[in-house]
């Protein structure tokens, strides 16, 4: 039976959603938005899992990152084309945020605490490397490269360079999802069922995992609309406070990505490692992959600015985000050290995002 809580969540957050097109937001509303966003998060991670289990490894995990992602770039674009004053950089900072809270704060949390309760963890190396490379490559054709081309003045790139940018993201995070659920499908499963062997409880009906896919749509939906709905009041916060209007997209990535930790902390605690780092490197792939080539074309359907180059010090971070995940990833095996690496060089992030 389905928890009354997961289908009644998703459909009270739609519910404020659409109050929230007709009455102005309140700091007492906003609150009400954030408790119910909260709610639509937790139904997300239900419903995900639901479907996880009907489709069962690594078929699972790619639900939630996809979604999740597809929303994303939704987000980015109401944004870029429904406001004269979107920041040509809005893009770049929500994909670098989302590539380093999902490369230090995801996987660090998830290292960490399966560490503190299990001591060590396994995964396969073999997935996890390939998936952790072509990341490597991605980020550094969308983020580093345009800092450094000579076409166009600026962290820019020009439209050919643009197209041929957002078709290589795309087509290599197809080529990964192809390798993940079929070519090289037992990559991605637990050292321990490398056969695929399905979870001990029984899978949900095919009745049940629609329902749960459709739930889960509806929750995503509504906790995307409802972080842009309370966006303006933490905007005016941020303003309040003195921090740079990039922290802004720093906030609502970290509500968008909700769902997909949660998801992954809880299987890393349940020594589920595998399914943690599938949903981690899969979603940050997927953000990429998927995002980039939707901006592309609106970029160059709408003439809108796109700026995707990092500036020296967020260049910096990235390196160093990826040498340690390198490290992490080397042997297929981690414990509490690693993890909290990786929290230190999250909290750097969110320390500098803030203090410059």
């Amino acid at each position: 039976m389905m928890p009354k809580w997961t289908w009644i969540a998703p459909v009270l957050a739609i519910a404020l959603l659409g109050l929230a097109q007709f009455v102005a937001t309140t700091p007492i509303l906003a609150l009400i938005d954030a408790i119910a966003l909260m709610g639509a998060v937790f139904s997300a991670v239900h419903h995900a899992e639901v479907v996880a289990h009907k489709l069962g490894e690594p078929f699972g995990t790619l639900v939630l990152a996809v979604a999740v992602t597809v929303i994303e770039a939704s987000l980015i674009l109401s944004l870029m084309m429904g406001s004269d004053q979107a920041s040509p950089t809005l893009a770049r900072d929500t994909l670098y945020a989302a590539v380093m809270i999902i490369c230090t704060g995801v996987v660090g949390l998830c290292v960490l605490l399966g560490g503190l309760r299990h001591r060590e963890q396994s995964f396969r190396v073999e997935g996890a490397g390939a998936g952790f490379a072509a990341l490597i490559a991605m980020s550094g054709m969308t983020l580093v490269l345009p800092s450094f081309t000579l076409s166009t003045a600026g962290a820019t790139y020009n439209v050919p360079q643009l197209a041929f940018v957002a078709v290589m993201s795309l087509l290599l995070w197809a080529v990964f999802v192809f390798v993940q659920t079929i070519r090289h499908r037992d990559y991605f499963l637990p050292p321990s069922q490398r056969a695929g062997l399905d979870e001990h409880a029984a899978p949900p009906s095919s009745a049940q995992a629609w329902a749960s896919f459709g739930l889960l749509l509806v929750s995503l939906i509504a906790v995307v609309g409802l972080a842009k709905t309370i966006s303006p009041s933490i905007e005016r916060a941020v303003v309040a406070v003195g921090a740079p209007k990039a922290v802004i997209g720093i906030i609502i990535a970290i509500l968008v990505l909700l769902p997909e930790t949660w998801a992954a902390v809880r299987a890393a605690r349940a020594d589920r490692l595998q399914t943690s780092i599938n949903l981690a490197i899969g979603s940050a792939l997927a953000s990429i992959g998927l995002t980039v080539p939707v901006v592309a074309v609106a970029s160059i359907a709408f003439d809108l600015p796109l700026v995707l180059g990092l500036a020296d010090k967020e260049l910096v971070l990235l390196v160093m985000t990826f040498m340690v995940s390198m490290v992490t990833l080397a042997t297929g095996r981690t414990h509490v050290m690693l993890g909290a690496i990786h929290m230190v060089l999250f909290m750097a992030f969110l320390f500098l995002a803030l203090v410059p």
